[in-house]
């Protein structure tokens, strides 16, 4: 019996050590992919947009799902700015999960590197809220590409979220619609240890900012520390 509860033990603590494992992971994953976008001018986010954006999503490595035409799964972050108004550092990071859409098909079915700027407060009510779906629930839009490209047309006003994706090496802004986002809050429970949602976390701001998440909270502050109406 005492073998038993042993191994048990030791099952268990492997298996809670994987899923830090794979948590910490995918916040490294996440910082890489923001840097490596944001280091490349003539093909990156304008900074207008960094700047009026009050939640950034990170979906490192995005997979098609096979058995689903088009279908496509990926996992995530979100940070917010702080601050009744959205004007205080950005937020300790809350994990996303991304599914469903055409994603894979329209991008060739590999792997897909994606950053989502909410643009509102609409916007991020909706997404920390509940499960959205993007063009439904939520109004989504691919965001223009390139430092001085402009951010004052009708549909980057008017959208909550502008989207964009990074594949074989190609940087653009690519419509999202059709797919969900939602909390995940399994791998929010790994990485703070209690039950919280991505509300919790983000928005009210319950938890510290663990030090796997430092560097990603860290380059957000220092590319867009004020946030522009």
């Amino acid at each position: 019996m005492k073998i038993r509860i042993m191994l048990v033990m030791l099952l268990a603590s492997a298996v809670s050590a994987f899923a830090q494992d794979k948590v910490d992971d995918r916040l490294k994953n996440s910082y890489t992919v923001l840097k490596e976008i944001l280091a490349t001018p003539d093909q990156s986010i304008p900074q207008d947009l960094l700047d009026k954006a009050q939640c950034v999503i990170v979906y490192p490595s995005v997979l098609k799902a096979a058995f689903i035409v088009g279908g496509s799964y990926g996992r995530g972050v979100i940070s917010c700015r702080t601050g009744s108004s959205h004007t205080g550092p950005w937020s300790a990071p809350a994990m996303f999960a991304l599914e469903g859409g055409s994603i894979g098909f329209q991008i060739g079915g590999e792997a897909t590197d994606f950053v989502l700027l909410v643009m509102n407060d609409s916007g991020a009510n909706s997404v920390l809220s509940s499960k959205v779906k993007l063009g439904a629930d939520i109004s989504a839009a691919a965001g223009p590409v390139g430092r001085d490209a402009s951010a004052e047309t009708d549909v980057v006003m008017k959208a909550e979220i502008l989207s964009y994706s990074r594949a074989r090496g190609v940087f653009a802004g690519i419509s999202l619609e059709g797919s969900t986002m939602r909390s995940d809050d399994g791998a929010n429970k790994t990485l703070y240890g209690k039950d919280l949602t991505a509300k919790d976390i983000v928005q009210e701001g319950k938890v510290k900012i663990p030090a796997a998440a430092q560097p990603l909270v860290h380059l957000l502050n220092k590319v867009t520390p004020h946030h522009k109406k």
